[in-house]
């Protein structure tokens, strides 16, 4: 259990922030943007830190084939369902972008939903769709 607090103020729904990341995951991250073959090197730091929401929706936006990046966005979203609730979340409640260590949770439900939508998954398009905005009400985040 996480010794991160979860806001449990009277105006309005707890809020839960994600822990940080370990800093050599973020610089192997980094790296393999970077690399001459972006795929294989993401899928390194994914085997290394499975738990790295970040890495697994890089996966994501870089696979080209939708089944593949589907795959990649899923699981970066159930592992950070089980980040989440390490985290002191109990399945409501705000989990905002503008703190950065959630948003590698929130790309990869929004990647899940882009590919549910581009292949015709419409329940799930759907339903990340609203999940976004329930977790965050000013989705989509500024670009």
């Amino acid at each position: 259990m996480s010794d991160r607090p979860v806001n449990l103020s009277m105006s309005g729904p707890p809020e839960t922030v994600l822990d940080e990341e370990p800093p050599e995951a973020l610089v192997a991250l980094r790296e393999a943007l970077i690399s001459p073959d972006p795929v294989g090197a993401i899928g390194a730091v994914c085997e290394r830190w499975p738990r790295f929401l970040e890495a697994w929706a890089s996966l994501g936006d870089a696979v080209g084939e939708p089944a593949l990046a589907y795959a990649a966005y899923r699981t970066g979203y159930h592992r950070g369902l089980d980040r989440l609730r390490s985290n002191g979340w109990r399945g409501s409640g705000f989990v905002r972008w503008h703190h950065e260590t959630n948003r590698g949770f929130l790309r990869a439900l929004s990647g899940l939903q882009r590919v549910a939508e581009q292949i015709g998954e419409t329940d799930e398009d759907e339903r990340c769709r609203l999940f976004l905005h329930q977790l965050d009400p000013d989705w989509p985040p500024p670009q």
